[in-house]
């Protein structure tokens, strides 16, 4: 296909159909389908000076996909790149993420980053021919709610969690980021104010014993149907951040606590891709994620 003519143009509510076509088995060699098709509607209803979705429209099929979200005043999201396998190797990709790079700096954003899975080898390679480099790498533990008594160590308290965060080996090796508190499955990074304004409802918490030694936030409570009217509600946890196995033992008595509180089925903590991190998680019998998953970042500065 000749990609000269390709336009690349916002998606619409009548290009469904089409994407739905190409997306609805985009890993069929993994278990689970794919989420775009349960929130194309969502996306292309958002907030335009927010979120921008864009279709590459090549006149008889829609080739390709992709969604840009500002999470700050400078930090743009890219998500959902999905091209269409009749047209993979045409350069959908490129068009699609050089038409939102345009979008972003427009708007004020000087970075612009993506998660892709880790055994995403297309993911990964698409990401890297158009400009994103490596962040870092992250796993999901999931400590299962249930009330249990806090430890005396344990203490909600912002400014604490904030002064250990800024000087954590977890931060570093994250770059600063944690999950963002108003988009599902984006990462951007973490500030005093994030933690002030969370606190509000709770859910930020430190670990104080000689000193700080562990911090979590609460950043979303979601609720999604299972199945036949059935829901499951999961806490997300922005980040989990500790400096040893005891401080990492009381900090997830926090957050099953915390959890268990609000009610929840299930949790959802971020932490490092370490060793330390993830053996800790699984020595205090946490559920963990099969496989980490990886954040690039373009740097839209000179765009």
């Amino acid at each position: 296909m000749d990609v000269t003519q390709c336009s690349i143009r916002p998606a619409r509510a009548d290009d469904y159909d089409d994407v739905v076509a190409f997306t609805q088995h985009t890993w069929p060699d993994r278990d689970g389908s794919d989420y775009l098709p349960d929130v194309y509607h969502e996306w292309i209803d958002g907030d335009p000076e927010r979120t921008r979705t864009l279709v590459a429209d090549v006149g008889d099929a829609i080739a390709g996909i992709c969604q840009l979200v500002m999470l700050s005043d400078h930090e743009a999201w890219a998500q959902g790149m999905r091209v269409n396998p009749d047209f993979r190797g045409d350069g959908i990709s490129t068009k699609l993420n050089h038409a939102l790079f345009d979008w972003a700096t427009d708007h004020g954003a000087t970075v612009c980053r993506n998660m892709v899975f880790s055994w995403n080898d297309a993911g990964l390679g698409g990401s890297r021919s158009i400009g994103f480099e490596p962040v870092t790498e992250f796993r999901w533990a999931q400590p299962e709610p249930e009330s249990v008594s806090l430890p005396e160590t344990v203490v909600s308290d912002p400014t604490l969690a904030w002064q250990y965060w800024e000087n954590s080996a977890t931060r570093t090796h994250l770059g600063g980021l944690a999950l963002d508190t108003e988009e599902s499955w984006a990462l951007s990074l973490l500030t005093r104010e994030d933690l002030s304004a969370t606190a509000e409802d709770g859910g930020v918490y430190a670990v104080v014993d000689d000193g700080v030694q562990a911090m979590t936030c609460r950043t979303a409570v979601r609720t999604r149907e299972i199945a036949d009217g059935e829901t499951e509600t999961t806490v997300e946890y922005g980040v989990g951040a500790w400096d040893d196995l005891q401080s990492a033992q009381a900090l997830f008595a926090a957050i099953r606590a915390d959890a268990a509180e609000l009610g929840a089925d299930a949790t959802r903590v971020l932490i490092p891709e370490t060793a330390r991190a993830v053996s800790d998680a699984a020595y205090l019998r946490a559920t963990i994620s099969d496989e980490p998953d990886f954040v690039l970042s373009a740097d839209l500065s000179d765009w």
